[in-house]
């Protein structure tokens, strides 16, 4: 699957806005299944766990500066959560702060991309979640699609 921006999160940019500007303070969630058609559709699969900063129910934030066309999370943050349910994850929504994610939309700003062991826009060590387990992305770098 390939990364989906919604029409918010395209609107947004073309307007006055930046990527770090419009998801500080957001979340991701990782979800089971395959991501939806569009980032603007409701979620798919099953919600298996919500990234937080530090653990808490704090937002999450970026490095001040893009490098190489790419913005990485804030170095000081643990962007961390707990498994709210077992699953193989699929997918990842990032969501602004002020959208649940639950919803269609096409003024909220969201990402979407696909998990997998490799090759994908979220990769990770094991697909397989437990709930109750601690999450924690120990690096996160975000690219906007080219061509």
């Amino acid at each position: 699957m390939a990364t989906r921006l919604s029409t918010g999160l395209v609107n947004k940019l073309m307007d006055t806005s930046s990527f770090d500007t419009i998801f500080n303070a957001g979340f991701i969630d990782i979800y089971s299944g395959t991501q939806p058609a569009s980032a603007d559709d409701v979620p798919s699969g099953t919600k298996l766990c919500t990234i937080y900063s530090d653990g808490t129910a704090a937002g999450l934030h970026f490095a001040a500066t893009a490098v190489n066309g790419a913005l990485s999370k804030l170095g000081a943050e643990t962007w961390s959560g707990t498994v709210q349910n077992t699953g193989t994850a699929g997918w990842f929504r990032l969501r602004e702060a002020s959208d649940t994610g639950t919803a269609q939309s096409t003024t909220a700003a969201r990402m979407d991309g696909s998990i997998a062991t490799s090759g994908a826009q979220m990769n990770l060590g094991s697909l397989t979640l437990t709930q109750g387990a601690p999450f924690v992305l120990t690096a996160a770098t975000f690219t906007l699609p080219q061509s």
